[in-house]
């Protein structure tokens, strides 16, 4: 007890092994969702439903215990939620590429995110992009995603001319998908812990009281294997100019992600704030396990992995150390022999969480300065054309490309760094060489 004291500096962190467990087990509540949202979500890219469940467990463990170990934060980790439905819907059903070239396209930005957080071109990076369009680049993939909830749902479906309209209202999938929003929305809003569970539970009830569901034989069973996904990525054909803006968006994207989301649970302990330089060196320690993590992952078979806001359920319980990550963890060791119940989960039930997740991250826009000209014209672009163009690349390029336009257009060339010119470029470039290909 004194070496765990000793190690997560419990007592000088004025928390308890005891206070440290129970948070664990909030965030481990608070996150369970994700293993069947993550795993039915990364299915409708081809890939095995029952080798997902474990993969994706078995990335939760890995990547928060070494949030835990290394990093020594109360963060816990996962498959990203938005990046885990761009790699089904953007890059296999949208681009074309096999779940296998997928999973390679994830595994180099997660090599480059690793070299990147273990330099300064991080530091970089950061500074290279304008707030405004980090923001935007949230707010567009939460559009994107809440799009893809609904569809799912059939609440929102494409006519016979190929524009959106609503779908079928006697439909009782629709209205029990309906209803599960409500309720996640309803819990969210009362800052109920594992509101997205439970919506989830209820939700997969309804749909076995109408007989659209069935209820599993038995609850606990031994983990499925994950032989047909791991260590599956397929990097030929990924070296090419057309998925370079795909890498560098999966980039940009894990890294901002984890950049808001550790700020948000920082807030509230002041875990990252400077002191004498520490506060830095925990925040590049625990980008270093969100980096590392992602390449784990993605041998493991799934896709970006990233640090989750629901860790300041654990944090507000008392959580304070990197103990709490590891009890999360541990928790999380148990839920592996839960696969029948995973497996159950019907697809009704799970679009739900996804709208949520999506409306949520759409919320970022609040935090984009229309006012300035440059920033909001390229923040337009970049969310509206997310969901359109069911790509997350295509907005990237849009909106850096209107920001330089814009930022040249009013002589305002200070705006116009070297970083925002080089992703500008990158990003747009594979779409200028593909038109001309298609027009030869």
């Amino acid at each position: 007890m004194h070496f765990i004291d000793k190690y997560f500096k419990i007592t000088e962190s004025k928390s308890s092994i005891k206070t440290e467990a129970i948070a664990g087990f909030t965030t481990f509540l608070s996150m369970l969702y994700i293993v069947p949202v993550a795993s039915s979500i990364l299915s409708d890219s081809g890939m095995p439903k029952d080798a997902l469940i474990t993969a994706v467990t078995l990335a939760t463990i890995i990547a928060t215990l070494l949030s835990g170990i290394w990093a020594k934060v109360p963060v816990a980790m996962s498959v990203g939620m938005g990046l885990n439905a761009y790699f089904s819907y953007g890059m296999v059903k949208g681009m074309g590429l096999s779940w296998e070239q997928a999973l390679g396209v994830v595994f180099l930005s997660g090599v480059i995110f690793l070299i990147v957080s273990l330099t300064k071109l991080r530091t970089w990076l950061i500074k290279s992009i304008p707030s405004g369009l980090r923001f935007a680049l949230a707010a567009g993939l939460g559009a994107f995603i809440c799009a893809i909830g609904l569809r799912s749902l059939d609440i929102i479906q494409i006519s016979n001319d190929g524009l959106p309209e609503l779908g079928n209202l006697n439909s009782t999938k629709i209205w029990i998908g309906l209803f599960g929003v409500g309720i996640i929305l309803f819990l969210s809003a009362r800052k109920i812990h594992a509101s997205f569970l439970i919506g989830i539970i209820i939700c997969s009830l309804l749909g076995g009281v109408f007989g659209l569901a069935s209820l599993p034989h038995q609850i606990i069973s031994t983990p499925a294997s994950i032989a047909p996904i791991a260590f599956k990525m397929d990097f030929i054909g990924v070296f090419t100019l057309a998925l370079i803006p795909t890498i560098i968006s999966l980039l940009i994207l894990d890294l901002f992600d984890s950049l808001g989301t550790l700020a948000g649970v920082g807030a509230k302990i002041g875990l990252f704030q400077n002191k004498d330089n520490k506060g830095d060196k925990v925040l590049e320690k625990t980008l270093q396990v969100d980096a590392a993590a992602t390449v784990v992952g993605a041998s493991l078979g799934v896709s970006t992995t990233t640090s989750f806001l629901e860790s300041t359920s654990g944090v507000s319980e008392g959580g304070r150390t990197g103990l709490t990550s590891v009890f999360c963890a541990l928790f999380f060791t148990l839920s592996l022999f839960l696969f029948p119940l995973f497996a159950a989960i019907p697809d009704f039930a799970i679009y739900p969480a996804l709208v949520v997740v999506g409306a949520m991250m759409f919320l970022e826009i609040k935090n984009i300065d229309f006012s300035d000209l440059p920033i909001g014209l390229g923040a337009f672009f970049a969310i509206v054309l997310m969901p359109l163009t069911y790509s997350i690349a295509n907005g990237l390029a849009g909106g850096f490309v209107v920001y330089i336009l814009t930022s040249l257009a009013l002589k305002q060339y200070h705006r116009i760094n070297l970083g925002v010119i080089i992703l500008g470029v990158l990003s747009i470039l594979p779409i200028i060489v593909h038109g001309i290909f298609l027009k030869g």
